[in-house]
Formats: structure tokens, C-alpha cells, sequence
């Protein structure tokens, strides 16, 4: 997410992973590639890479962000790195507070830690936490981060603890709360911390908290969403590829939105080409995208399980064919 506040025309990258791969086939080649684009990114000026987690998923989806983030943090320099989500009430508050240390140390200080609380049901049930409890974990885990964080001594469910190294970010740049509800919102007021929505209405519901905790005004916010954009010279036989790899992500993100009992934004679309209709996943060629040109354009390359070859086919023509023409 970024805040709208240029006027100028400029292009922003992101790029983000999950690590879906429905086949169960070269899992190892597909972890190899991410970290293989991640440096792709880093060295053509990506501004952020984004990496999500799921758990218990049938496709593969990667259950392990701060770990796979730390890996693309050794293969960088320069580009910021956000782990989004954390599912916060899954994790043991300790342990998470020592690994997003470590994490921010191997970043050196280009990571941030996006908290939520979960919504998948099978997730909570895999670790033996009450759902209904989810909101009451997060507050825990981020104060028990803060306290982690100071490096002293302190008292945690009955017991003294006391967690090394200490980040080296400061706590309220290092975590970030995700969500799109009123609670969510002010839980990020509460804790001065940064919001990252998942929509619009979360963004309104954080402006609505701050306004009335006498805060300034975060400003209109700018997103690129949960958009999908791939490049190709010939669009059509590329659809052929992307088409059903955005049924398998859209199916799967519906089919939580549906088990959790709420509207996440996600559509289980019909068929192929009602996903090409619906704007929602795009397949553009150079010369389509350069005339674009500008916002924050981000790309998911190994979406869905879209196979590792034309992952690669499509950021070799923003590498040749865009990027040197924006």
C-alpha cells in the first residue's frame, strides 16, 4: 500500500510471493526462482517485494514469510521488504518476537512485519487456537513484542523471559497492523503503529480512528490491490497459461473468504473468461504497459502456480521492453 501524495507520473514496482504451486511438482525449483526475481527486482529498482503465508494449505502456499523473507534479504540490497500478513494469534509471542528480530537485522532495517489476525478457521484449528480469541492474541503478541524489544528482563504468562538481540528498528517502523476493519484501525491507533489495509474501507475506518484520536490525517491512499499483470507479446496465448492459473488463486482465495464467513474482495470466478473480463487479473504487452506508465504496478510472477518459464518470459520483457522506456 502507498499513500497518494505525488503528482507526478512515476512508476513504482512491487512484486510479491506466495509460493502457490497446485501440481506439488519442483517445489524446490519454485523457491529457488522466487529468490532468483527477487534479486531481479532488487537490482532493476523494485521499490518493495511482499511475501504472504498461509498454513495447512492443499496447494503449497508458502507457511513461512519471516523465513522466506530472510532468504530474500540475503539476496538483496536495496529494495524494502514487507512480510504480509503475519497470522499473529498462530504464533508462539516469543518466538515471533525473536524471529522478526533476526529478520530485521539480516534485512538490515528493510523490513516490516505486517500483524493480523487471521481468518482462515482450518488455520486456527491446525494450532490449537480458539478463533473467537483472535483479536485478544494480537494485542498479545505485538505488546509482548514491544516488551521483547527492550532488551531487559520482563514478565510474560507467569514467567520471567528476556529475548536477544534486540531489533535494531525502531519497534513502531518494524511492525505494522493489517485489516480492514474498524477494530483493525484502532488497534493500529492504539499502538501508534502504521495500518496496512486490505481495501479501501480499511483505509477510511484508519483516517476515522486517527481523526478522532486528534491525529493527522494519513492522506488518501493509493494501492495496487490484489491486481495480477503479466506481460506477453502475443496476449492471447498467454492467457491460455494465466487463465487457469488465476481460476486455481481466485477458487482458493474464495473458497477461505467463504469458510471464514466474510467478505475478503475475493470473487471464485466461472470460467477463464470471466476472469479475463473482470480486470481483476491482466495480461498487457510492452507498448500496452509503458502507455500505463505510472502508479505502483505490481507483479505476483508465480501466481496460481503459473509455471517458472513464463514467470521469467514476462519480467524478461519488462526488463527489455519497459523498464527502459518509463
Amino acid at each position: 500500500m502507498v499513500r497518494k501524495d505525488q503528482t507526478a507520473r512515476v512508476a513504482v514496482w512491487g512484486m510479491r510471493f506466495d509460493l502457490r504451486n497446485p501440481s506439488g511438482a519442483g517445489t524446490g525449483e519454485r523457491y529457488a526462482a522466487a529468490l532468483d526475481m527477487a534479486q531481479w527486482a532488487d537490482e532493476h529498482g523494485f521499490a518493495v517485494l511482499v511475501v504472504s503465508e498461509h498454513h495447512g494449505s492443499p496447494d503449497g502456499y508458502n507457511p513461512s514469510a519471516l523465513m522466506l523473507s530472510a532468504a530474500i534479504a540475503a539476496r538483496t540490497r536495496n529494495v524494502a521488504i514487507s512480510v504480509s500478513v503475519v497470522p499473529a494469534p498462530l504464533y508462539d509471542p516469543i518466538k515471533l518476537a525473536e524471529d522478526i528480530a533476526v529478520l530485521d537485522h539480516i534485512a538490515g532495517g528493510r523490513a516490516s512485519v505486517v500483524m493480523g489476525n487471521g481468518y482462515v478457521p482450518a488455520e486456527f484449528a491446525m494450532f490449537g487456537k480458539d478463533k473467537r480469541q483472535r483479536g485478544r492474541l494480537l494485542d498479545v503478541a505485538i505488546e509482548t513484542c514491544f516488551s521483547a524489544w527492550t532488551g531487559e528482563p520482563f514478565e510474560y504468562d507467569g514467567r520471567t523471559v528476556t529475548v536477544t538481540p534486540r531489533p535494531s528498528t525502531e519497534p513502531r517502523r518494524l511492525l505494522m497492523v493489517g485489516g480492514n476493519s474498524r477494530p483493525a484501525a484502532d488497534r493500529a491507533v492504539r499502538y501508534g503503529l502504521r495500518f496496512m489495509p486490505s481495501g479501501q474501507a480499511g483505509w477510511d475506518h484508519f483516517r476515522a480512528a486517527r481523526a478522532e484520536a486528534g491525529l493527522r490525517d494519513p492522506g488518501e491512499l493509493y494501492s495496487g490491490g490484489t491486481g495480477f499483470l503479466h506481460v506477453a507479446t502475443d496476449v492471447d496465448a498467454a492467457w491460455q497459461v494465466v487463465g487457469p492459473a488465476a481460476m486455481h488463486e481466485s477458487h482458493s482465495y474464495g473458497g477461505w473468504a467463504v469458510e471464514a464467513g466474510q467478505d475478503t474482495g475475493w470473487v471464485r470466478y466461472s470460467s477463464v473468461d470471466d476472469v479475463r473480463a473482470s480486470g481483476q487479473y491482466r495480461v498487457l504487452t510492452p507498448e500496452q504497459l509503458v502507455a500505463e506508465g505510472d502508479g505502483f504496478i505490481s507483479l505476483h510472477p508465480l501466481m496460481g502456480g503459473l509455471p517458472v518459464e513464463e514467470a521469467w518470459r514476462s519480467l524478461r520483457l519488462i526488463e527489455t521492453e519497459v523498464l527502459p522506456r518509463l
